[in-house]
């Protein structure tokens, strides 16, 4: 199964897209690999829809990743005793530890941390921002707030703190016990980590996982965007969370933040997956705005890894539909006149690694003898993600023994990955590559590829080697 373009597309499963049948539908259409999002699903569910996803992935024959997506803390006012209560704004209003039922003045807030944490100038907003509060006084025990703007708070809405660094880390008890679920599988490939703030933050859920599934950073706080560079070293991916990033802050500064994210990823080598109401108008018709379709443009313009579906195929009416419209505009968009020099013009210093130099000439050679494709053998995914890097206008097939690195790459860029044996010696390698690349429909007989690898063969991270070979006129060897 041939995807012609290079961005993938990640979809989340809901209510609309459980069934296998559905699964199947939803690859076919273009989903390259899914989303479960523990927030609502059970870990009975989760292991059922990893089970339909693996039973469909066998069907096509071809890896198919699979992302649990942590809740993170979810930060909640307290009840009222009448359930909702109208505020003017100028008035005071407090939250406290005092779990007494709340009024026009007052109302519990069930998190020490916040009480503790939260300084005086420090800004709340509640439920997604329809309330805006300024903290004037804080003792730890409770925030004397002014409104600043809005009219009404009632039971249960969400606290989101732009101003405030909360010290306890991002796992929540909820989530140590959907990781360890999500590791008891061994079937899923990536866990994203939601409200990451620091660095810090990854260190528990590294420690936990030891390198068993990637850990995606999913970026929605601005504190995360002042240490954005460290968050990107210690992360194996990373996702723009459009949604509660333009919640915490002024809306009209997030697409430049996801630009400046999408870079700083590319720079890394670090795939970037950009997310939340990418066709949102899609989640009730057929098909999408004018402005939602250059939403999805941009973010393949800037050559992110993968653009992501959220209610659109979870829970929406036309979940097929949606992925359908996300293939085509990002398969239109690579056929622009344009793209390929704005593409270029973002590429990053290579770094002065060997893999990096290999994946670099590779590039340039493939493009200049205008090859069917770049072959690398990868087995730890490195190399992989070096090739995915340079963002060639050649197909990338990226061959692996190990059906896991071939999942996990499922979110790279342009990347084709194939499970095969690792190559015997020179000479397999050579005729491995040019046979697939003919079963894969990408070269005939008398077509060049570009082969890199490392010798010694099946030795992890040692990209030494770069091959030019024609594929043979029985489409089975090189030369």
């Amino acid at each position: 199964m041939r995807r012609n373009r290079k961005v993938k597309i990640l979809a989340t499963l809901g209510p609309a897209s459980s069934e296998e049948a559905m699964i199947q539908k939803l690859h076919e259409a273009g989903a390259d690999l899914f989303r479960i999002n523990m927030s609502h699903a059970s870990h009975e569910m989760m292991r059922t829809l990893i089970e339909r996803i693996r039973s469909v992935e066998k069907k096509s024959g071809r890896p198919i990743g699979i992302l649990c997506d942590l809740q993170g803390p979810k930060l909640r006012v307290g009840k009222f005793a009448n359930t909702k209560v109208t505020l003017t704004p100028g008035q005071t209003f407090t939250l406290d530890n005092n779990e007494a039922p709340g009024d026009e003045n007052r109302v519990y807030l069930p998190h020490p941390e916040i009480l503790e944490a939260v300084k005086a100038g420090d800004r709340l907003l509640i439920d997604d921002g329809k309330l805006a509060l300024k903290a004037v006084e804080t003792d730890g025990k409770k925030i004397v707030c002014t409104v600043v703007a809005g009219t009404s708070i009632s039971d249960r809405k969400g606290v989101s703190l732009p101003d405030t660094i909360l010290t306890v880390g991002v796992l929540t008890d909820k989530d140590r016990a959907d990781l360890d679920a999500v590791l008891a599988t061994e079937d899923a490939d990536w866990v994203a980590l939601s409200f990451v703030q620091r660095p810090e933050d990854l260190a528990e859920v590294r420690k936990i996982a030891r390198g068993r599934v990637g850990i995606m950073s999913k970026i929605e706080k601005p504190q995360a965007i002042e240490r954005i560079d460290e968050i990107i070293e210690l992360s194996d991916a990373v996702m723009v969370a459009r949604g509660d990033l333009g919640v915490e802050m002024p809306i009209e500064m997030v697409p430049g933040i996801q630009k400046q994210l999408t870079r700083a990823c590319r720079r890394a080598g670090k795939p970037v997956v950009v997310a939340t109401q990418m066709l949102e108008s899609m989640i009730t018709a057929p098909v999408p705005t004018r402005a939602e379709v250059s939403d999805v443009s941009i973010a393949v313009f800037e050559g992110a890894d993968a653009v992501m579906l959220s209610a659109e195929s979870a829970s929406g009416q036309y979940p097929v539909e949606a992925v359908s419209m996300m293939a085509s505009i990002a398969r239109q968009v690579e056929q622009d006149p344009l793209y390929p020099s704005i593409i270029y013009a973002q590429r990053a210093t290579p770094e002065a690694t060997g893999s990096d130099a290999i994946s670099l000439a590779a590039r340039q050679i493939a493009e200049t003898l205008k090859a069917a494709a770049i072959v690398t053998y990868t087995q730890s995914g490195t190399t992989g993600l070096r090739a995915s890097r340079e963002r060639p206008n050649v197909p990338i097939l990226a061959l692996s023994p190990s059906v896991k690195t071939a999942r996990r790459l499922a979110v790279c860029w342009g990347l084709h990955c194939v499970v095969t044996e690792d190559a015997s010696d020179l000479e397999d390698m050579v005729n491995r590559a040019a046979r697939i690349t003919v079963s894969e429909e990408f070269g005939k007989p008398g077509d060049r590829v570009i082969i890199s690898a490392g010798v010694p063969l099946g030795t992890p991270g040692s990209t030494n080697m770069l091959r030019i070979a024609y594929i043979g006129a029985d489409g089975q060897t090189g030369a």
